[in-house]
């Protein structure tokens, strides 16, 4: 286990995965497990930078919980567990507080964004987010980041942390690089193609979730956004027909060549339908484990203590180093 690289990553319990998120990421996780040495975490310390509805939260943190085993993740090939569990999160986030610039954080594409989307709670953890995501990464000396080229930003500014500490220190940390996986498709929402899928779209046709019912992930391939074209092929200005294609060859394993050898000649009706019952029968089992997972709490609190047990053990290791080398006393 030691010879295994180390990989980091980490989910919001927002309890809503959508077919974008398990395609891009949570399908690469369960591939990574066997290869490296994986530590997963539900950040719900990072979820309250915006307002939750605490019932809504410890609910929706069991639910993600659920479905990440339900796809895939096995708590014995994997250290699997909920942030707030290990303390050494929040603890080093402080300690790396003191070792961040304030220019760095106030460019930070994120804090814009949510900056701009909850005007009424600009709030410091919506600031100082980034040294609490370095700690997360820190702690574990971390490898490898999985991380979608947009969110390159986060190691980035994670690495320059660990660089001014132990340029003062000595080297306290492991540096961490992007692992950006060569497989993942790049998922964008059924309604505005141009854009990726989100669970925040306002139009719900715009998004496929792990917890859809058959017949509503049926209906909503049915409506989804094509062309006038009436055409089944990957072409530049087809942008709704070839999110289409990029689902339906991440659901079935088939080419885009053999997806639009298969269409030729037929319309679009039969392509979303396709595309509709290929995503059912890719969702359907793991929506039907994530219920009974969520009906046997005693074996997700199992997983999330044993989990959390693991994990602790690691992060103190490395915030016991962190504290000697800043001069704090021993407890």
């Amino acid at each position: 286990m030691s010879e295994q690289k180390i990989i980091f990553s980490a989910i919001q319990p927002s309890g809503k995965i959508t077919l974008g998120n398990y395609l891009g990421a949570v399908k690469n996780w369960v591939e990574l497990q066997d290869r490296y040495h994986c530590i997963y975490s539900l950040a719900d310390l990072h979820a309250i930078t915006v307002r939750q509805d605490p019932k809504a939260l410890h609910d929706q943190s069991l639910l993600l919980l659920a479905q990440l085993i339900a796809c895939g993740l096995d708590p014995q090939r994997c250290v699997l567990f909920i942030q707030s569990h290990v303390p050494a999160h929040a603890e080093l986030a402080w300690v790396l507080n003191c070792y961040t610039m304030f220019g760095e954080l106030s460019r930070m594409t994120q804090f814009k964004d949510k900056s701009q989307s909850h005007p009424e709670n600009i709030n410091a953890g919506l600031f100082t987010y980034p040294a609490l995501m370095a700690a997360d990464i820190l702690l574990y000396q971390t490898d490898l980041v999985p991380v979608g080229e947009d969110q390159k930003q986060h190691v980035e500014i994670c690495r320059d942390i660990a660089t001014r500490f132990n340029g003062i220190y000595g080297d306290v940390f492991r540096m961490p690089e992007p692992f950006i996986p060569k497989v993942g498709a790049r998922i964008m929402s059924l309604q505005e193609p141009t854009r990726k899928m989100s669970k925040s779209d306002t139009n719900q046709n715009g998004y496929i979730l792990l917890m859809d019912e058959d017949k509503d992930i049926l209906k909503k391939f049915k409506r989804a956004v094509t062309d006038s074209e009436m055409k089944v092929c990957y072409a530049e200005g087809k942008e709704g027909v070839n999110n289409l294609m990029r689902i339906y060859a991440a659901a079935t394993g088939k080419t885009l060549d053999e997806i639009t050898l298969e269409f030729d000649g037929r319309g679009y009706g039969d392509f979303k339908t396709a595309v509709g019952e290929a995503v059912v029968a890719l969702l359907g089992p793991i929506r039907e484990k994530t219920k009974e997972y969520l009906a046997d709490r005693a074996y997700l609190e199992k997983v999330y203590r044993d989990g959390a047990e693991r994990a602790n053990e690691m992060a103190q290791k490395t915030l016991s180093d962190v504290y000697d080398k800043v001069g704090f006393v021993h407890r």
